[in-house]
C-alpha cells in the first residue's frame, strides 16, 4: 500500500533513500521506466522507495493561458504510482511562491534535509528548479557534494519517436487512441460520477449514464465514439461510449460523455464509474433523422461488442 504524504512534516528522514522527482502527467513508457529503474535501485541498495510530484501542475500555476489539460489528475497518479510499486509519494502544493526557489534550494530543503537521498533518479530531459534553471549538470554538482548517486534515464521511444505527456495530448486530440495506449502502455481511462441526462438514450432503446469528470482539467479525447470498459458498482461492465455535442438533437456548446452499458439495468445515478477506453470506433455524426441515428447506434453496438470479445477471448 502506497504512503502518501502532502505534508513535509510528516516525513521521517532516511539516507536509504531512492528517490525520483516530476510532474508524471500522463505516466506513460518513459515515466514508467523511471520508475522501474528507481526500484532496482532501491532492491540493489536496500533502500525505500520516494516519489515527488507537484499538485497542481506548474503550468497551471505559471502559464499566462493557464488552459493546459491534464492526462492524469492526482487521484489517477496515486492509483498508477501504487501499480507500479511506489513505497511514498510526496504530493508538494506547486504555488508560484514554491516555483521562486532555484534549483539548488529545492533538492537541499526538500530532498537532501527533508527526505534524504541515496540515490537520485531522473529522466534525460529533466529541468527543475526557478525558471527551470535545473538540469542534469545542476545534480551532478549537488551529488559530489551531498554524496548520492545520479542516474539518469534515457528516453522510450516508439517507431523512432520520443514518448512524451505532449504528444499524447495531441494524440488525444486527433482521436488517435491507439497511439495514445501504446505510449501508455496502459488504456487511458476517466474516472467521473454518474449525473442525470436528457433521458434521450433510454426513449431511443439505448439507455445512457451522463458522465461528470471528478476533475474538470482531464483531457477528454476527441468527439467520436469508443468501445471502453468500465468499473462501476465493483462490478466490470463493457459498453459503448459517445463523446460528442450531439449534432442530431441538440448541438450544445461542449461536450458530453455518455456510455451505454451492455447486460446492465441497475439504478447507478450518483456513482462513481471508471472508463478504460480501448478503442476509437468512428467520428460524430448528424443523422437525418431519429430512426438513421438508432440504426448507426446498433451498427455501433455490434463494433463494440466485436472489439471487445477479440481483446477479452
Amino acid at each position: 500500500m502506497i504512503k502518501v504524504f502532502r505534508d513535509i512534516s510528516e516525513i521521517i528522514k532516511d539516507e536509504n533513500t531512492a528517490v525520483t522527482i516530476g510532474t508524471f502527467d500522463g505516466l506513460h513508457i518513459g515515466h514508467q521506466n523511471i520508475l522501474n529503474v528507481l526500484n532496482n535501485k532501491a532492491k540493489q541498495n536496500n533502500c525505500r522507495t520516494f516519489v515527488v510530484t507537484f499538485e497542481p501542475h506548474p503550468r497551471l500555476v505559471l502559464s499566462k493561458e493557464n488552459g493546459i489539460k491534464i492526462l492524469t489528475p492526482i487521484n489517477e497518479k496515486i492509483k498508477v504510482f501504487e501499480n507500479s510499486g511506489v513505497e511514498n509519494l510526496l504530493i508538494v502544493n506547486f504555488t508560484k511562491e514554491f516555483s521562486r526557489q532555484t534549483s539548488v534550494e529545492f533538492i537541499e530543503n526538500l530532498i537532501i534535509d527533508k527526505i534524504g537521498a541515496k540515490e537520485i533518479v531522473i529522466g534525460y530531459d529533466h529541468k527543475f528548479g526557478k525558471d527551470r534553471g535545473g538540469d542534469e549538470s545542476t545534480f551532478r554538482r549537488l551529488a559530489d557534494k551531498h554524496n548520492f548517486e545520479l542516474t539518469v534515464v534515457s528516453a522510450k521511444t516508439i517507431n523512432d519517436e520520443i514518448v512524451s505527456s505532449t504528444k499524447i495530448r495531441h494524440a488525444l486530440i486527433n482521436g488517435d487512441l491507439d497511439k495514445v495506449n501504446s505510449y501508455l502502455n496502459r488504456n487511458y481511462f476517466i474516472f467521473g460520477k454518474v449525473v442525470k441526462g436528457a433521458g434521450r438514450g433510454k426513449t431511443l432503446g439505448f439507455p445512457t449514464a451522463n458522465i461528470q469528470l471528478f476533475d474538470e482539467k482531464k483531457l477528454i479525447p476527441k468527439t467520436g465514439v469508443y468501445a471502453v470498459r468500465s468499473l462501476i458498482a465493483g462490478k466490470t461492465v463493457f459498453g459503448v461510449m459517445n463523446i460528442g455535442v450531439r449534432p442530431t438533437f441538440e448541438n450544445l456548446d461542449e461536450p458530453v460523455i455518455e456510455v451505454h452499458l451492455f447486460d446492465f439495468n441497475k439504478d447507478i445515478y450518483g456513482e462513481s464509474i471508471e472508463l478504460e477506453l480501448l478503442k476509437r470506433i468512428r467520428d460524430e455524426k448528424k443523422y437525418s433523422s431519429k430512426e438513421e441515428l438508432v440504426n448507426q447506434i446498433e451498427k455501433d453496438k455490434k463494433h463494440a461488442v466485436e472489439i471487445i470479445n477479440k481483446l477479452v477471448n
